[in-house]
């Protein structure tokens, strides 16, 4: 019988990502842990080293009859859940983080309460309860689509003169925004 492999995030001891992987490939488990490269510099030398992207957070790519398995790793707490069950990551999640920290480096995530698609009323400024949709989410700022008039007017707002209207069905998917440190951002 083929069982249906899919990608799920555990939630792990704090510093303990690199072991709990390594213990999950011994037990034949396909798993995930993204490294972030990082340059530290101390008085007398310069290093790179790699440490874990996401803190406490290990991927696995398993059945879901293969569950109990990785949850009686030592240092495993518990699966990510989604609307009660095991949030479900897509492969092309997965390829996107692993593309982007083979071509970067010092990545920082940053959590973002408000994600693409959301629908938001402004709550301050010249725009002030206008409503639209996030069409993109910079540090501080998020680029919101205001139809008026039938043409899309873009305008850039500051997070914090925004109000949630409405979370977005694929809200789920943000978990945090991936940025290159070495990049500046207008």
């Amino acid at each position: 019988m083929i069982l249906s492999k899919k990608w799920y995030a555990i939630y792990t001891r704090p510093r303990w990502e690199k072991k709990i992987a390594g213990a999950l490939v011994q037990k034949d488990v396909v798993t995930y842990c993204p490294l972030n490269r990082v340059s530290h510099q101390w008085s007398d030398r310069k290093k790179i080293v790699h440490e874990p992207l996401f803190k406490s957070y290990v991927f696995v790519q398993i059945a879901i009859e293969e569950m109990i398995k990785v949850k009686e790793t030592d240092g495993v707490i518990k699966f990510v859940y989604w609307l009660n069950k095991p949030a479900v990551i897509r492969d092309e999640e997965i390829e996107a983080i692993k593309k982007f920290l083979s071509e970067h480096m010092n990545v920082q995530l940053e959590r973002t309460d408000i994600g693409i698609n959301d629908v938001v009323r402004i709550a301050s400024g010249p725009f002030m309860q206008y409503q639209g949709s996030i069409s993109e989410v910079r540090k501080n700022k998020v680029k919101v689509i205001l139809p008026s008039l039938g043409y899309m007017m873009t305008v850039e707002v500051e997070k914090s003169n925004l109000e949630v209207v409405k979370k977005s069905n694929n809200s789920h998917i943000r978990y945090s925004k991936i940025t290159d440190a070495n990049k500046t951002h207008s």
